[in-house]
């Protein structure tokens, strides 16, 4: 089994374009990362904010442990959310199954155009939006893990991803 996880700025794509991988795939979990900070009930920091940084490494620990769990019953996993490439380190650390990591990244415009068009239960605010897609537009050694969402329909990203992974296109090397 595998845990690919799905990540970029918000209005991306993540979570409808990770739904469709574990679709495609049996038996399947995905894994939202906002459920996870969803479980915090007090006390809890916006992720976005930089004193959330130990927080964000704990919710971090404890989803990859998940994912992993999950992978070791013999499923593939599936995780959707804002992982940056400062926290691939926290799924490589508990790794156990092969680990992949794509980067959703549409153009500027596209991105905050889909992300303050969402729901009152999503972050719609531009600032922090374009903050964290800033915080993607450079993944160093990453770089070869992005894909440009942009112009394209979830269905037509998933198949295009689904493709990649295949390959081994966005496998992290151990």
């Amino acid at each position: 089994m595998e845990v690919v996880i799905v990540s970029g700025p918000p209005g991306a794509g993540k979570s409808t374009v990770a739904r469709l991988l574990a679709d495609a795939v049996t038996p399947s979990v995905h894994l939202r990362t906002d459920d996870f900070w969803a479980c915090i009930r007090r006390g809890g920091i916006a992720p976005y904010l930089a004193e959330a940084q130990r927080q964000n490494e704990t919710v971090m620990g404890v989803l990859a442990g998940a994912a992993f769990g999950y992978a070791d019953g013999g499923y593939h996993v599936v995780v959707d959310g804002v992982v940056g490439p400062w926290f691939v380190g926290a799924f490589a650390e508990v790794r156990r199954a092969p680990l992949h990591y794509v980067v959703l990244r549409p153009d500027r415009e596209t991105t905050l155009l889909r992300a303050t068009g969402r729901g009152l239960d999503a972050l719609t605010d531009p600032e922090p939006v374009l903050q964290m897609y800033q915080q993607f537009v450079d993944l160093g050694e990453l770089e070869p893990h992005a894909f440009d969402s942009g112009g394209l329909t979830a269905e037509q990203t998933a198949a295009k991803i689904r493709a990649r992974l295949s390959e081994g296109a966005y496998l992290l090397k151990r």
